[in-house]
């Protein structure tokens, strides 16, 4: 472990190349891109007079890559400037500074010749004891160090990241027999820690863990709706978010990532695999051959499973292959009893019960589909992993799925699992029966003090889950009894070493009284006795803001009182946390929006998930932030103003913030917006930040918090600065910019921030701003177009332009 990586090497800079480069660049590395160079000029470069020597050309594939990757969105990098820290160049000319390099990784064309070629180039420059790396999906690892040198060989091993890097958490480990134990520790510590990845050892076998079964899920689907007569639509409303997969379910993410990369893994594994019991899965059916023969490769040739073309009156709309004719038919509307009965079934693991327990085609879809998967991940140990954990991480964060096969055959129950794949002529493995035959019943189980545990194939016995002791989470306390109060919106949970966590599970950890009394709950627990509390959970998003519908039902029935009221609760909550004699530390990921925002600008400190979009989006439903977030951007810019900048810039650059909705593309953005600070931090892998906030309160607690007061010295201007907003926002509104609407709610805005109708510059307590915030929401929920605005985004999830 006793090894550092300042800088990186990349060769190739592919789309998987230059988002590799930038995602160690995202973590702060320097990193060394290299491709090949050009052969010859392009007809611009000739135009311009230049040689093949000249550099720009020297380096134009490499550089257009990284180009590319830069404008790409959604965005490779945490932060466009990110983009410094990498340096480009060519394997004639460069390859000599990997030299200065701790970690070279090569990422170019999957051919064996190609690399090993490229290896014996890269040893003649390659310090010894460098990390040397292949990221690959499917050439056998231990093929490529033929005729490398002992110490090339023992630095050696596959490092298989997934499209897109930055978003997507698996990286597969997959070690040589010549690869020293050190540095499959040393790969397994860092891809964790610094790259913010689910890190998977993985055996080198063809396709190594996620998609050998990735991939046969998707083959086995491609059978299984032959056998029962489904259309591509219904299998993608049976295959996504009802069963804890992506929305694009199965056929949506073939086209986006390619049916041509689909077919060439598919094809391998028909090859590779003759002692696979399932491997005729793999075998590509008529239809997706004749698609491959018509170029129809999804997203990549305009047509694939699904072809967005022109409809009546010129509209865009999608329309579905039909895999009997190979014709292209309009969308149709998908509904199975079975679906409808899942509906009110908020929790995932209990949905899988009721959907193999229809009668309709869609239980006999699941009740095939699991069948068959529960059989073929039982027979992949130990041939692909010792341990079934590895297979349900490198699933979910490999494809994405909430739930891996082994937790969601856990929610059916063994038993019944194996009678689906018995149904089925599946053949499950005999592990399986001899584990329920000892009487364990269950693939996972949660110790007395909170420790998740798997089974053992080897031992026969439940063995702690290695790695996930630096990771605190929340099912597995509650499931131990670490539950101190809770309601139907929130929880209060210890954390252990006097923390408390209140922890919110309303519908997308929306803000409404259950989840302020959870809050205030908490501080006041946390205050009997306790060192700090941590607000955080393990939901897919810390909080998607206040609850609109409550807004939207109080305004239709001009119950003002009622969101005076509600406005002011939520506001008293804010200051009570931020003013309480306990340290509070945020710890926001995914969507941190409006109240979820407002939430964390009020925490002592907040530690980010890397993957954190936060903002206040009040504005685009016509509202100002009200829950104290404007008067916290307003606090947090008169901090600045001794700093030298015009304090007129500072304030309209808070001001262009919230009025535009800003949200961050991650964590770090959220520093340049203002909505984090000196102070909070950032953790790569999300999985670590509770315990991380922990760590942080138990420092605060440590050092002597002192429980701050209210500022009464806030420095507003006034008239003066209200002037200039009022005219700014009134050239947009004459340049046809704005809308009459976005005028009103910017000048309420502008109100605010600067204090009201004072006619100098003067010093302010957060309660008059608070009093002030309150105000301006309150007489914008009266008006006709912000309600219109609320009922699109509940209706629609989108705002409406009036």
């Amino acid at each position: 472990m006793n090894r550092t990586i300042k800088k990186v090497a990349v060769l190739g800079s592919g789309v998987m190349g230059s988002r590799i480069a930038a995602h160690f660049a995202n973590v702060g590395v320097q990193v060394l891109l290299l491709d090949i160079a050009p052969k010859e000029l392009t007809p611009d470069e000739e135009k311009k007079g230049l040689k093949l020597d000249s550099p720009q050309v020297r380096n134009r594939i490499v550089n257009s890559s990284l180009d590319a990757a830069v404008k790409a969105n959604p965005s490779p990098l945490y932060r466009k400037q990110d983009a410094a820290r990498i340096k480009t160049g060519n394997f004639d000319d460069n390859l000599k500074d990997i030299a200065g390099c701790d970690w070279i990784i090569e990422v170019v064309v999957e051919r064996l010749d190609i690399k090993k070629s490229l290896f014996e180039r890269v040893e003649q420059y390659r310090k010894p004891g460098t990390l040397i790396t292949s990221n690959t999906s499917g050439i056998p690892i231990h093929l490529m160090t033929e005729g490398r040198s002992e110490d090339f060989k023992k630095h050696f091993c596959g490092t298989h990241f997934f499209n897109p890097p930055r978003y997507l958490k698996l990286l597969e480990i997959i070690p040589t027999p010549d690869t020293d134990q050190s540095v499959v520790d040393f790969l397994m510590h860092y891809g964790d820690l610094y790259l913010g990845k689910t890190t998977v050892l993985a055996k080198d076998t063809p396709a190594f863990i996620a998609n050998r079964v990735g991939v046969f899920a998707i083959m086995d689907v491609l059978q299984i709706m032959q056998q029962l007569g489904l259309t591509v639509e219904e299998v993608d409303k049976l295959t996504g978010p009802v069963i804890g997969h992506a929305k694009s379910a199965t056929f949506r993410t073939s086209d986006v990532v390619g049916l041509d990369t689909l077919m060439n893994v598919a094809n391998g594994l028909a090859q590779n695999l003759p002692h696979d019991e399932a491997k005729d899965a793999f075998q590509l059916p008529g239809f997706l051959k004749q698609m491959g023969e018509n170029k129809w490769l999804g997203d990549k040739t305009g047509q694939g499973f699904y072809k967005k073309v022109k409809g009546a009156g010129g509209r865009s709309e999608i329309q579905a292959l039909d895999l009997n004719t190979l014709e292209y038919k309009p969308g149709q509307k998908v509904k199975f009893a079975t679906l409808e009965a899942t509906k009110p079934i908020e929790k995932l693991a209990d949905r899988f019960k009721v959907l193999v327990a229809g009668k309709d085609k869609a239980a006999e879809f699941y009740r095939k589909s699991f069948g068959s998967l529960f059989a073929y991940v039982s027979n992949r140990i130990p041939e692909i992993t010792d341990a079934l954990y590895k297979i349900d991480d490198a699933l979910r964060a490999g494809f994405g799925w909430e739930m891996g096969p082994f937790e969601t055959w856990d929610a059916l129950g063994v038993q019944k699992g194996v009678e689906l794949a018995q149904a089925e002529g599946k053949q499950i493995a005999p592990w399986v029966t001899e584990m329920l035959a000892a009487g364990h019943t269950a693939f996972y189980k949660v110790s007395e003090q909170g420790v998740k545990q798997f089974y053992d194939v080897e031992s026969k016995s439940y063995q702690p889950i290695p790695g996930v002791e630096n990771f605190i989470i929340l099912d597995n306390l509650r499931a131990s009894g670490k539950v101190l109060w809770k309601n139907a919106g929130a929880s209060v949970l210890d954390l252990g070493d006097g923390i408390l966590n209140v922890e919110f599970h309303s519908k997308m950890n929306t803000l409404g009284s259950d989840v302020i009394q959870g809050l205030l709950k908490g501080v006041d627990l946390a205050e009997q006795g306790y060192r700090g509390l941590v607000v955080g959970n393990d939901a897919a998003n810390f909080s998607a803001g206040a609850n609109l519908g409550l807004v939207y039902m109080y305004a239709l029935d001009q119950e003002y009182d009622e969101i005076n009221m509600m406005i002011r609760q939520f506001q008293n909550a804010m200051m009570r946390m931020r003013y309480s004699s306990i340290p509070v530390i945020g710890v926001p990921h995914g969507l941190a929006l409006g109240g979820g925002c407002e939430l964390n600008l009020h925490a002592d400190k907040v530690v980010a998930a890397a993957e954190t979009y936060m903002g206040l989006v009040e504005f685009g439903v016509g509202l100002i932030p009200a829950g104290g977030g404007t008067k916290e951007m307003v606090l947090r810019t008169a901090a600045k103003y001794e700093e030298g900048e015009p304090e007129y810039n500072l304030l309209r650059n808070t001001f262009m913030t919230i009025s535009m909705a800003k949200v961050s593309t991650s964590a770090q953005e959220a520093f340049d917006l203002g909505f984090l600070r000196r102070g909070d931090e950032v953790v790569v892998n999300g999985n670590r930040a509770i315990a991380a906030a922990k760590a942080a309160a138990i420092e605060l607690s440590e050092a002597g918090y002192t429980q701050p007061t209210q500022k009464t010295n806030i420095k507003v201007h006034g008239r003066g600065a209200l002037g200039m907003f009022m005219t700014g926002v009134h050239a947009m509104r004459s340049g046809n910019y704005i809308s009459d609407h976005d005028l009103k709610i910017a000048n309420k805005l502008a109100y605010v921030m600067c204090g009201g109708d004072l006619s100098a510059a003067t010093e302010v307590s957060e309660q008059y701003l608070l009093d002030l915030e309150r105000e301006a929401f309150l007489s914008l929920t009266g008006e006709r177009k912000t309600l219109e605005r609320i009922q699109s985004i509940l209706t629609t999830g989108k705002p409406l332009r009036n």
